[in-house]
């Protein structure tokens, strides 16, 4: 029998069902909060009134943070046990307290329960949570894990927390396909995103490289790669901001454009220690980022 603490010190407790707050941890609630903001974006882009859809609201935002979201943290700790393990040894699949394969159990039980609510709210946003998994699998999976390129690993995590579920947040309001000028922004928000993601392997780049993931900071080094990263989340705010003032938002276009210039005065402190300051610039300059989001999603509902 395991003695207490030992799940700490990375002895598995063989045949043990995991405590709760150690599978609410395997499910990161802290990394809930980017799609639920993105869906929130979505949810605002429709120009829905609230009080009309408000149910719908609910099971959305649980179906994009605790749900999907969750669910795609425990698919990735799943089979990224191995690399945890030299990065982030407490982790609770390689610190043993998610013991045998109860990682994998919760990760597919994740995905059904997500599809069933899914199917309840409307057939295109079961479509959408289908792609969203869809990603979340084939990120991790060893074959074709998007996670081991540079360039397509963020692609797919940008579009998933950023773009799918701003889309969904809208389709569920208006029960069908969005606006073609919500489209829009979903789309240049989550190229824009892919920078995000790349400043989010800088904290695994030991880890990666011993395990042969080909990141950016792993393939580029953390300077150049912190540049892409600067490069692609600021190149797509221009579109949106000209594309908010051809719509008649320049209050709107204002707020995005200043958001950028603002964004361009911490990515200049952050290219200067970019693996140090990659936590700094989270709290900064992605935080600007996501901001520009709202206002450009709160621009364009005002005109639905």
């Amino acid at each position: 029998m395991a003695r207490a603490g030992d799940a700490g010190l990375g002895v598995v407790r063989r045949g043990a069902v995991p405590r709760p707050r150690d599978v609410l941890e395997l499910l990161k609630p802290v990394t809930w909060f980017p799609p639920m903001w993105a869906f929130m974006c979505g949810v605002l882009s429709s120009g829905v009134p609230l009080a009309e859809r408000w149910p719908f609201l609910v099971a959305g935002v649980l179906l994009a943070g605790p749900l999907v979201c969750g669910t795609s943290q425990a698919i990735n700790d799943w089979f990224d046990r191995e690399v945890d393990a030299i990065n982030e040894p407490g982790r609770p699949i390689p610190s043993g307290r998610i013991p045998g394969r109860w990682g994998l159990w919760i990760a597919i039980a994740g995905s059904f329960v997500s599809l069933a609510v899914a199917a309840l709210i409307a057939p295109v946003v079961l479509a959408a949570t289908c792609l969203g998994l869809l990603l979340a699998w084939i990120y991790s999976t060893p074959w074709p894990r998007l996670k081991a390129s540079g360039l397509w690993g963020p692609a797919a995590c940008g579009f998933a927390y950023e773009g799918l579920t701003w889309f969904t947040g809208a389709a569920v309001m208006v029960g069908g396909m969005p606006d073609s000028k919500v489209l829009l922004l979903v789309l240049l928000w989550s190229l824009g995103a892919h920078g995000i993601m790349v400043l989010n392997d800088f904290k695994a780049i030991e880890g990666d490289r011993q395990m042969g993931l080909r990141t950016l900071p792993v393939m580029l080094g953390p300077a150049r790669a912190a540049r892409v990263a600067c490069l692609t989340m600021a190149v797509p705010q221009v579109p949106v901001t000209l594309l908010l003032w051809s719509w008649g938002l320049p209050v709107h276009a204002a707020l995005v454009g200043g958001g950028l210039l603002l964004q361009l005065a911490f990515m200049r402190r952050l290219l200067a220690d970019p693996a140090g300051r990659a936590p700094w610039y989270n709290g900064t300059g992605i935080m600007t980022y996501v901001l520009g989001m709202l206002v450009s999603a709160i621009g364009v509902g005002s005109l639905a």
